[in-house]
């Protein structure tokens, strides 16, 4: 395998112009690594607490740039940045040490959240508005996993948010193509991400997915990722991309064998070599760089072992979605550390690297949280 190092010896002095963006990538890496203590919390800006991921974050927007920042987690409340929120009012500053860092703003509420469907379902039950542009559902929001310790994913919230009440089991073809349609004319959403808890079935909710991404497909023309994971049957891959998918998001969490088998007991009954062929299958019909996986830094895995990984996927024409790990309140790792803003930095540079080197890039994806990239800071290690 290829060598990687954490750091370059004796680096050159940065140009003029890049340290700025070093110092933009430093804050990201760190706000996203350590949160943000939110002082007051004004109207409109509500963050998100439990539910499918990203969880207990709230968007904030940095010099042009909007990314999830943990908001809710015992790491947000030790972080040294904080931020204080006029009521009225949806700008902040960030400060660390009492000194003033950064100017912050959130995305105002989206005007789909006013409306409910014709059976009183208000939008926001249905699919929520990520970051400042993309919409976001879980089709089906119960998995076949979740209620069983034995084969619980340990990070997992996502029927934190129906026990509460924010959400709706089900989501139908209909519904989503409704809320789709509303959140493109009234909030101009740029694409879509729909992903599933894993139902009992062979096709592991590519049916389902199928059955709603055509719906939407015919109401409104947004690019949509899918998100679930690998299937029996390969051939799902072209049945997802018939309906109208135009990426696919099938995500690790870990790489190595034995990580996995310790937070995600159930999910690591899937080999990693079982994604791997799936991932290969499915670039044939989604095409390179279509296709990606979501990879949590902190969970156990070596630097080493991701960026391996990553360089792995990256060759076969998947996109390694680097993301850090952030503790989910009510969940079994709750009290996990998130990892360290040195490790995700090194980690980026890394990746990012290996990106360049092949030509992919966020940027070419057309749907789906790599798109997005609000969840993590690798995009801004990209060329």
């Amino acid at each position: 395998m290829t060598k990687h190092f954490l750091c370059p010896q004796n680096p050159p002095p940065p140009r003029r112009g890049v340290r700025a963006t070093m110092n933009k990538q430093k804050l990201m890496t760190e706000l996203q690594s350590q949160g943000l203590q939110l002082v007051e919390t004004g109207a409109g800006v509500s963050g998100r607490k439990g539910g499918a991921g990203p969880s207990d974050h709230k968007a904030v927007t940095i010099d042009g740039t909007t990314i999830m920042v943990p908001i809710y987690t015992e790491t947000a409340a030790q972080s040294p940045y904080t931020a204080t929120l006029d009521p009225t009012s949806t700008q902040a500053s960030i400060h660390r040490e009492g000194r003033e860092i950064a100017p912050i703003e959130f995305p105002k509420t989206p005007q789909f959240y006013n409306l409910s469907t014709a059976e009183g379902i208000p939008y926001w039950k249905i699919a929520l508005l990520h970051s400042h542009d993309v919409l976001a559902t879980t089709v089906l929001q119960t998995c076949m996993r979740y209620r069983n310790s034995d084969t619980v994913c340990q990070f997992c919230a996502i029927e934190q948010s129906l026990a509460a009440d924010r959400t709706i089991a089900r989501k139908t073809p209909t519904q989503l193509a409704e809320v789709a349609a509303a959140a493109v004319q009234l909030d101009g959403v740029k694409h879509m991400v729909m992903t599933s808890g894993t139902p009992n079935t062979p096709d592991r909710g590519a049916a389902y997915l199928a059955e709603c991404a055509q719906a939407i497909k015919q109401r409104v023309d947004l690019p949509i990722q899918a998100q679930c994971e690998p299937p029996d049957d390969f051939r799902w891959f072209q049945k997802l991309k018939d309906a109208g998918v135009d990426s696919l998001g099938m995500h690790l969490e870990a790489i190595t064998p034995a990580v996995r088998a310790q937070i995600m007991p159930g999910k690591a009954d899937v080999p990693v070599e079982y994604y791997f062929q799936a991932f290969a299958a499915a670039v044939e019909v989604f095409g390179r760089g279509q296709v990606s996986t979501y990879l949590l830094a902190g969970l156990g895995d070596t630097v080493e072992a991701l960026v391996d990984g990553c360089d792995r996927l990256i060759q076969i024409g998947v996109y390694p979605f680097v993301v850090p790990f952030v503790p989910i309140s009510g969940t079994p790792l709750a009290h996990h550390p998130a990892p360290s803003s040195e490790m995700m930095f090194a980690l980026y540079q890394q990746v990012g690297e290996l990106l360049n080197r092949s030509g992919m890039s966020a940027k070419d994806i057309k749907a789906g949280c790599g798109k997005c990239g609000a969840c993590s800071a690798l995009s801004s290690f990209e060329a």
